[in-house]
Parts: C-alpha cells; structure tokens; sequence
C-alpha cells in the first residue's frame, strides 16, 4: 500500500503540467518558489483550482502561486477617494478586511480579496476584486494557502525577512560602490598640462578630442585611462590622497555582516560563506544555522505542503486510485492516513568519519533510529536503501562487501572459524547485539585515533620548544 501510494503521490507531484496552474513548476518547485516569494514579500498565496482529467493527467487538482500584492482591500470597502485603504469592511456581512484578508468577529479568515492586475500596473484595464473562500463549504478543504510566519498576534498580513536589516544592507551596498568606485579613480592614469598662457593650438595632435556639438563648461574636465587635458592660465589641481583598496574594509564588512547574520538567525560564516575557523566553531555555527533553518522548514511544511497533501490524498480516495476505508467517515482515521513528515536536504557533514561514527553510536545504544540516521547524514530513505543493498547483493552472487560486518583494520567483527557454527544473531547485521558491538568498535577506533593524533600533536610542539 505505501509504495503505491507514494507512486501515486510521484505521478502528480513530479510532472509539473500535473500540479501546477502555470505548467511552469512540479510541487518540489513550487516548494521553492514559495518559500522564495515569502523571503521577498513577506508572505505567499496559493490558489487550490481544479483542472479537466485527461489520460495522462489523473488528478484534477492545481495550485496556482501569486504574487501577494494582488491580495488587497477593494476600493469601494475603505474609506473611498483616489487613496489605496489596507482596511476596510464588507458592507454584505460586517466583516473586517486587512490588506485583503477578510476576518469575521471572531478573527477567524473566512476569505481573500484578490486583484485582477497589480497595484499601480500602466496599461492595466480596470480593477476587478474576487472574493475567495478560505475553505470550501461542503468538504472543508482550503481553497486559499496562506504561506505567512506571523510574528505578532492578530496578524494577517507577512513582513519581508530583510525588513529588520534593509537600513545596514543599504549603507552596506553604498559603501561598497564608494570603495568601487575610488578604486577605479585611483587607476586611472590622467595627465593635466599646466600652460602661463592662452594657446588654441591642438595638444598633442589630438583629433576631435571633444565630440561635436556638446557642450563643455569652462571649469569641466574629464578623467578616464590615458585621459590628457589642458587647463586655462592659473589653474592647477590637488588631488586627496587615500589608500585604495582601503584596508579596513573587510572588517567593516564583516562586522555589519555579523550583526546581519545575527538580526537573521544566520552565522556570519554561513551568510558570506567564509569557513575559516576550526572544526568546532564552524559545526557550532552551523548547528545554529540549522536550529532556525528546521523551524522554518517544518513551519512551510504546515502551511504549503500539508495542506496539498490533504487535498490530493482526497482526491485520490474520491477517485479510487488510493484505497482508504474510513478516510471521509472517521476524523481520526482521516487524520493518521494523512499523517506526513517532509523532508528537505541534509545538514551534510564537516568531518564525516567523526559524524558517521557519532550516528553508529547513537543507533547501537537505541539513541536514534536508522531511519532518523540516515535522514541526518543524506536525506535518503534507509527502508530503500536496505532493498538497495538487497538487490546489489543478489547481483553480486551474495559477496557483496557488508558495511555492517567488514571493518577497518582490526576493529571489524571477526568470522567464525572453520567447523564453527556461528552464534545466533551473528547473520543479521541490523540485530541489537551486532549494533552494540559495532558502536563499541567505532567508539574504541575513534579513541584510539584521537590519542594517536594528540600525541602526533604534542611531539610536534616539543620539537618546536626545543
């Protein structure tokens, strides 16, 4: 059942004709570009349409993504006049509209207010307003995703993720094009000839030195690579002298970069992607990293993901293709069928001899699953890659290399002899008792090669004392 549910799952996902109203994106696309509107705009919205089946195309459903400023209050519910209101009221129930979202007493969103064009669009024709439902009235499924990370209570409208660091990235950018600009002043060669008296002889043979019918002020002279101009009797020029490339402009940019990165919940070694401190530093900033990349990740699982998943599975219960009983009858059984967790891409891995060893040991002593291991170190599906194996190993006549049972060097569990029967348990890589042993090994060769490398380092530091 779970593989051809996931086949069916894939036949709407991956074909980007199947799920998206554009034709321009598959669900994993889309995934991106929600999330990428969001950083933008603030928030997302996704429109849940129905398209015809055909023969290729199974499934009905669409999600149409649009830009968020087409989410707005129509202009006959504000205040009235020529200036755009973000509130206003729905003169047919009394309900409230914030930017476009539209709550009832209770504060609860009952609808979206969408634009036909985009605010201050030329050539546009006139604006229309439709009215979505939030949820359809028969079968309560969205009909509007919302992708929002509110920050505050009784907010209905997203806020940009640079909105807190626009101001330094700003001054940032302008102090960036000044040093950029001085160095390229400062590389060009010019020469200014000094004259005591008026000549209107051409300099140098020069032919055309100016361009025909453009007109040059007295006091307006030019600079450029090989540039030569004559100046009038008394002039002369002085030049300020500061040193290009500045040499305090990596820490300046550094140091408004860390206070960027720390308004965003990103590291300054992530956000300018600079490794240079230890292991330990680096896998601590990217821990960090990774704290606010998973919340952030479950959080557009709940609001994208989920409620897609909710609409396709009831669709393909609707039509057959997925057997369900009790999906429309019993909450809870509808409920554990449409139970998900979504994955993204791994962390990855600074030290991977170290990392794989801390996963062996967390599985050995019942820490961690093989399931949460693998997802951890590539993202994979270990239930996949023990059929994998499987198959590889069927291919190999059965001597396929086990990565559970051939270690390296001295640590690898030992065979049994000729004419001994091995232990029960011995056969199955994946027992608790192989899994213990196998943690205890790794942990044992970590040791060793920690001690091995500290006393490498300690002859080191006293030949260099001595």
């Amino acid at each position: 059942m779970a593989e051809n549910h996931q086949r069916e799952f894939n036949l709407w996902a991956k074909d980007k004709r199947a799920c998206d109203a554009t034709g321009m994106n598959n669900f994993y696309g889309l995934q991106q570009l929600a999330l990428v509107s969001w950083l933008l705009s603030g928030d997302c919205i996704g429109l849940i349409k129905q398209y015809p089946v055909t023969r290729l195309l199974p499934y009905s459903l669409r999600v149409h993504l649009i830009e968020s400023d087409r989410i707005a209050t129509p202009g006959g519910y504000g205040s009235g006049g020529s200036v755009t209101y973000t509130t206003g009221r729905n003169p047919e129930n009394g309900n409230t509209i914030y930017d476009g979202v539209e709550v009832d007493s209770n504060g609860m969103v009952v609808a979206y207010h969408i634009r036909s064009n985009y605010p201050f669009e030329l050539g546009a024709p006139t604006t229309t307003w439709a009215r979505v439902l939030a949820y359809q009235e028969h079968t309560g499924l969205p009909n509007v995703l919302h992708i929002i990370d509110t920050e505050r209570p009784d907010q209905y409208r997203g806020v940009s993720y640079l909105a807190q660091v626009i101001e330094p990235l700003l001054q940032i950018r302008r102090y960036t094009e000044s040093e950029l600009m001085a160095a390229v002043v400062e590389s060009f060669y010019t020469a200014f000839i000094k004259t005591e008296a008026p000549t209107d002889e051409n300099p140098f043979n020069q032919t055309d030195p100016d361009v025909p019918g453009e007109p040059k002020g007295p006091n307006e002279y030019s600079m450029g690579p090989g540039q030569v101009n004559v100046m009038a009797p008394g002039e002369s020029v002085e030049f300020a002298n500061p040193t290009h490339p500045n040499g305090s402009f990596d820490k300046f940019v550094a140091a408004i970069s860390a206070q960027v990165g720390a308004a965003l919940e990103v590291p300054a070694d992530l956000l300018l992607k600079q490794f240079n401190s230890s292991y330990s530093a680096s896998r601590a900033a990217l821990l960090e990293a990774w704290k606010a990349f998973k919340m952030r990740r479950e959080w557009l699982a709940d609001d994208f993901c989920r409620p897609c998943y909710e609409v396709w599975m009831s669709e393909a219960v609707a039509r057959g293709r997925i057997y369900a009983p009790g999906f429309f009858d019993n909450p809870t059984i509808r409920a554990a069928y449409l139970g998900s967790e979504w994955l993204g891409p791994s962390q990855g891995q600074l030290d991977p001899v170290k990392e794989i060893t801390a996963e062996i040991l967390a599985c050995s002593e019942g820490f961690s699953t093989h399931e949460q291991s693998t997802i951890r170190l590539n993202g994979g599906q270990w239930d996949a890659n023990v059929e994998q194996l499987q198959r590889e190993n069927e291919k190999l006549g059965g001597n396929a290399p086990d990565p559970h049972q051939n270690g390296s060097g001295s640590g690898g569990p030992q065979q049994p002899q000729e004419g001994e029967e091995p232990a029960e348990g011995d056969n199955n890589p994946h027992s608790p008792e192989n899994a213990r042993r196998r943690g205890a090994e790794a942990l044992r060769g970590l040791i060793i090669s920690e001690q091995i490398k500290q006393s490498i380092q300690g002859g080191t530091a006293n030949e260099s004392t001595t």
